[in-house]
């Protein structure tokens, strides 16, 4: 195997893993928090990413999109949630989706602080400011990737907690066919139009929250 590929993956392997099987965990603990004990119950409630390993998902499908695309993405295993157990349904329903966003979001956060670390403290070795960067860009395409608001990803399901009832009900009804919605956005190469704005805001944002933290080291 070509030895730079291997760097690579060692590279993205552990950012991936993080990325991917907390934001599950995120989508547990707010489920417990807001009355739905089943992801708990399943063992689902835990940060050991073992448990929320899906070996096609997280495994196979980074490593062949890579090897072909030079894009990495994959999911976990999906943490059960029942939203009819949750105290106000509609609108739990979103907090609970935003949980996963929002621990990528902090994931990037603590990988930039750590390449401003890397750079602060002088490291010269290269692995470890490609793996902080590596994470920095896989927590921001999950964060950007899942608010997407096509249901069952968690900006659909957004979507569907702010709607009127109405109007959430027939929206809700396109879940069966948002995978296919997706794929369809990726052959046609419209899916960055969504991605790379978003990844781009996030980005801003982290520099921003990081900007003390930037001009005391610097």
């Amino acid at each position: 195997m070509d030895p730079e590929l291997i760097r690579n993956i060692a590279v993205y392997a552990l950012p991936v893993l993080f990325a991917i099987t907390l934001h599950e965990a995120a989508h547990a603990y707010v489920a417990r928090y807001f009355g739905d004990n089943t992801a708990y119950a399943a063992g689902r409630m835990t940060l050991n990413p073992l448990v929320h390993i899906d070996v096609f998902g997280t495994i196979v499908i980074p490593i062949a999109l890579y090897l072909t695309t030079g894009f990495v993405f994959g999911y976990a295993k999906p943490v059960p949630v029942d939203f009819a157990r949750l105290r106000n349904p509609k609108r739990d329903m979103a907090w609970v989706a935003l949980a996963g966003p929002a621990a990528n979001f902090i994931m990037a956060f603590l990988w930039l602080v750590l390449a401003v670390l890397l750079v602060a403290f002088g490291v010269d070795e290269a692995f470890p400011h490609k793996v902080a960067q590596a994470g920095l860009i896989a927590n921001l395409l999950m964060f950007a990737f899942n608010l997407l608001p096509i249901p069952p990803l968690d900006g659909g399901r957004v979507l569907t907690s702010l709607l009127p009832n109405t109007l959430a009900y027939k929206f809700a009804r396109i879940e069966p066919y948002g995978f296919f919605i997706v794929l369809g956005l990726i052959f046609f190469n419209l899916l960055a139009f969504w991605v790379m704005p978003v990844m781009g805001l996030g980005r801003m944002l982290l520099q921003l929250i990081a900007s003390p933290l930037t001009l005391l080291l610097g």
